[in-house]
């Protein structure tokens, strides 16, 4: 590649990098004079990059949009990156998956054969949770909507579907919601608007699938703080319980007879620690005490409930429903013994049977 031509491309490079470039920075770090700088600059113009010049003591460049999408440069990493922001794309919920697959073969075309190799064989698939329903795709034109009215603070209004409604209600119109929008957030593969609810002067989050906006938007508003003012706390503590950061409507304790090592991989939000050889005490919360009995036994070993009562009365209703799945009543605990099984051992030992 000729000298010039290559200075060209890293200098516009450098323009891309942030916003205002003083001159002599430029010159620096192209390592030429302040005045080839300035050719270069006049040859990308001519090229269609809409580069202006401001004045001052430290007078240089900005790189501004344009009337027109002039050629696009993208080194190796950003090529890549954006290869595979494109083709996992289908799982992030915004609803854009075809746009996504286009924007790609697009953007292939006119890559260079080296990069578009490189791009080709990072051959990504994006793959979605099975065994439950389809999981709804929020619409692009809505996220762009709820995006408009965040970024320009303005009273937004839209109808909202709830996720069960009653049966006597499934004919009903949508409820009209009036709020301060605050942040558009992504979790879990779904979309949500963080926002203050004007008519019950609390913060609540929405489906963006389940939200029809209305237009026109509201008068402007004075944004509030997020309690915590940390955005993505607040929202992960909603989805964690309503007590606030980390909580969970339901949590309990128990001893489980397995060794923290073996545990503490499988616990995402709960406290793991050593309670003894081969034992270790586990603090969980649930949604709800049924849920929370059920999550503890998966480990297929001994339980031993430290609290609450509530937890006690889930694992015995458990109890009675698996015993019902089976066809029998509960199993007397020498028909289900194992050779070797650890936590039938222990279990006698605590019942005193034999």
């Amino acid at each position: 590649m000729p000298k010039t031509s290559a200075r060209l491309l890293a200098l516009l490079s450098l323009l891309q990098a942030r916003r205002d470039w003083p001159g002599q920075l430029l010159a620096e770090r192209l390592d030429v004079s302040p005045r080839t700088v300035r050719r270069d600059v006049d040859r990308l113009r001519e090229l269609g990059y809409p580069i202006a010049a401001f004045k001052g003591p430290d007078g240089g460049y900005r790189l501004d949009a344009g009337a027109r999408l002039p050629p696009l440069l993208f080194d190796d990493d950003q090529a890549v990156a954006l290869a595979v922001a494109l083709r996992t794309a289908t799982a992030t919920g915004a609803g854009i998956g075809e746009a996504a697959a286009r924007a790609l073969t697009t953007v292939r075309q006119v890559m260079p054969a080296r990069l578009r190799h490189r791009v080709d064989a990072l051959n990504v698939t994006a793959v979605e949770r099975t065994g439950g329903p389809p999981r709804p795709q929020a619409d692009p034109r809505v996220l762009l909507a709820l995006s408009d009215a965040v970024r320009a603070q303005e009273v937004l209004r839209f109808d909202h579907s709830p996720a069960y409604a009653p049966t006597a209600a499934a004919d009903a119109p949508p409820a009209v919601r009036r709020v301060e929008p605050h942040r558009l957030v992504t979790w879990g593969g779904r979309w949500y608007l963080v926002a203050w609810d004007l008519d019950r002067e609390d913060w609540r989050t929405f489906r963006a699938d389940r939200i029809t906006p209305r237009t026109p938007t509201g008068p402007r508003f004075t944004a509030r703080e997020v309690p915590g003012g940390d955005v993505a706390a607040f929202v992960a503590a909603r989805f964690q319980g309503s007590g606030g950061p980390g909580t969970w409507p339901c949590r309990g304790e128990v001893i489980l007879d397995a060794p923290a090592s073996a545990v503490a991989g499988h616990i995402r939000d709960g406290i793991v620690e050593e309670h003894g050889p081969d034992r270790c005490r586990v603090v969980l919360g649930a949604w709800s005490w049924p849920g929370l009995a059920a999550g503890l036994g998966r480990f297929d070993v001994g339980i031993e409930v430290v609290g609450p009562d509530e937890l006690r009365d889930a694992f015995a209703g458990l109890a009675r429903r698996f015993a019902d799945a089976a066809g029998r009543g509960p199993v007397p605990l020498r028909a289900c013994r194992r050779a070797g099984c650890r936590s039938c051992r222990r279990s006698s030992r605590r019942s005193g049977t034999r």
